[in-house]
């Protein structure tokens, strides 16, 4: 008497099969303009809410499977680097087509200089994203000390500041450089000479977790808002 139910390996194929097909129609679902969301690695900045996604993250070059043979070749060692899958990773020109400062008062450019080797090794600041991850919902992921990486060695003449530089220097105050100093230079504050009216660092971190400025709302740049709005600044 034979057996009227389906062996296993009768079976397995049609979950094969199934299982195929579930992961195509999730990974088209996904793929759909109206769930971006859904492929969001992360709440963005507060300053971005209102920017698409399409603003910031373009499409990768060369089709899906050229992309996806690229990283499984890169995986068995058969490629030295991989590629760049369904979207383009975002470069510093990404950030610099809204965010122009031309008066920035830590420009990607004066890292590249050789004396600043050993700090291009701990934060990455010739990479935009180093400091402004992403999808974090922080302003910025970094401490408000980090000024201590490029400033161990200040003695100015004539020093305005009460206490000094060098005395703030000495006493390792380095929560005390954004109480007084903006990083990019971009808001028009007027800087405190005593350290007295500096900034409290609760604040400058509530800042650079993504809530309102310490150093007011008065910017010298205006960042511009949507990929539209470079296209026309630049044809105008």
């Amino acid at each position: 008497m034979s057996d009227m139910t389906d062996s296993p390996r009768s079976v397995r194929p049609l979950a094969y099969r199934a299982s195929i097909a579930f992961a195509l129609f999730v990974a088209v679902l996904l793929l759909l303009p109206s769930q971006e969301s859904w492929r969001s690695s992360g709440p963005i900045v507060a300053g971005h809410v209102g920017v698409d996604c399409a603003d910031c993250h373009t499409e990768a070059s060369g089709t899906m499977r050229q992309q996806l043979q690229a990283n499984m070749r890169a995986l068995v060692g058969m490629r030295e680097d991989g590629a760049d899958f369904a979207h383009a990773a975002i470069e510093n020109a990404d950030c610099e087509a809204c965010h122009v400062n031309e008066g920035d008062a830590h420009p990607v450019y004066r890292f590249q200089e050789p004396r600043f080797a050993e700090v291009r090794e701990i934060l990455g600041p010739t990479q935009c994203v180093s400091c402004h991850a992403e999808h974090t919902g922080k302003r910025a992921t970094v401490s408000p000390t980090m000024c201590q990486h490029c400033h161990e060695e200040m003695d100015f003449r004539d020093d305005p500041v009460e206490p000094t530089h060098a005395e703030l220097v000495l006493d390792e105050a380095w929560e005390s450089c954004m109480g007084c100093h903006d990083f990019h230079g971009n808001h028009i504050t007027e800087v405190p000479t005593n350290i007295d009216d500096a900034v409290a660092i609760e604040a400058v971190q509530a800042y650079l977790d993504g809530g309102s400025s310490p150093y007011g709302n008065e910017l010298r740049y205006e960042a511009l808002t949507t990929r539209s709005d470079r296209v026309s600044g630049e044809t105008e």
